[in-house]
């Protein structure tokens, strides 16, 4: 038996997924932004489910996805910006 398979196994099934909020982002508004983004997405995934088993309406379904859709462009947007200043800074003369 290959132990560092197993322990590799055992460290992916112990992980959180990547949009589950840690406890160290604390009462920020940094914090509060990522648990709200977390949570629309955690909101549309169980929309989507119950919708692929048919136990979700298919309006709820689009609204569902649409603010999905919009979360994800927001992140992106404010990502974006993050990365423009950094290279603005980078830029800039010593």
């Amino acid at each position: 038996m290959d132990v560092t398979a197993l322990s590799a196994g055992q460290k992916y099934a112990a992980s959180r997924p990547a949009t589950e909020p840690t406890a160290a982002t604390g009462g920020s508004l940094f914090g509060h932004v990522m648990n709200d983004f977390a949570s629309t997405l955690a909101a549309g995934e169980t929309t989507a489910k119950a919708a692929m088993v048919g136990d979700a309406d298919p309006h709820a379904l689009v609204q569902a996805l649409a603010q999905t859709e919009l979360a994800v462009e927001t992140a992106v947007t404010v990502r974006n910006k993050v990365v423009e200043a950094y290279q603005e800074i980078l830029r800039m003369p010593v």
